[in-house]
């Protein structure tokens, strides 16, 4: 399976990386090839293929967004993906760590607007990338949940065997709308570790009686 990666910082590569050991072909989106942030990937893993947003949309089965949220509207209104799937991974935040779009939308639904020939997920939010980076908690017998959120079922089951090949248990919480609940665990998340000290390497759990 091809997947592109428009964004590869600490949240894409970090994921890009794992999944890139799990077989996955990687191609990173990036008009411009030689591009410090494309260097930087390249040179931490030389596996990664490198092509134009398009061509690498084009090329693709599923597409992940890990961009700075500020940064989607200028990207997107360029694209055409053609129904295919684009993981939101992205996240709007404000001023003293708050929700950038004052909790009225959330940033996946915006998404979606923005790339309305998207079948938008929202995955791989409500942590930071060090739990991309490394999902293990060898000391438990339960996976870190990862929960999703969107509008297509069919899509989210496509998703889900990414999901498990990087450490996560899947947890569909509906609609896309359930976006905004997800973007405030990140919140929370973020919080608790850059602004008051919690150490990031702490997940959440989901147990089902």
């Amino acid at each position: 399976m091809t997947l592109a990666f428009i964004g590869i910082g600490n949240v894409g590569f970090s994921l890009a990386n794992n999944l890139e050991k799990n077989g996955y072909e990687i191609i990173v989106a990036h008009n411009d090839i030689k591009s410090e942030t494309v260097k930087g990937a390249l040179s931490k893993n030389p596996n990664f293929k490198v092509d134009s947003i398009q061509n690498a949309i084009d090329k693709a089965d599923i597409v992940f967004l890990a961009t700075p949220f500020s940064a989607n509207e200028s990207i997107l209104k360029l694209l055409d993906f053609k129904g295919k799937i684009l993981v939101d991974c992205t996240n709007p935040v404000g001023p003293g760590i708050s929700h950038g779009l004052k909790s009225t939308i959330s940033g996946a639904e915006k998404v979606q607007e923005l790339a309305p020939s998207a079948k938008v997920i929202k995955a791989f939010t409500i942590y930071g990338f060090e739990n991309f980076k490394n999902s293990e908690y060898p000391n438990y017998n339960v996976k870190p949940v990862m929960l999703v959120a969107g509008n297509d079922s069919t899509s989210k089951s496509k998703l889900k065997p990414l999901v498990n090949d990087l450490g996560f248990q899947m947890k569909d919480t509906g609609n896309l709308d359930q976006a905004l609940h997800l973007e405030h665990m990140t919140l929370l998340w973020v919080k608790m570790v850059r602004r008051d000290g919690h150490r990031p390497n702490f997940v959440w759990g989901y147990l089902e009686r």
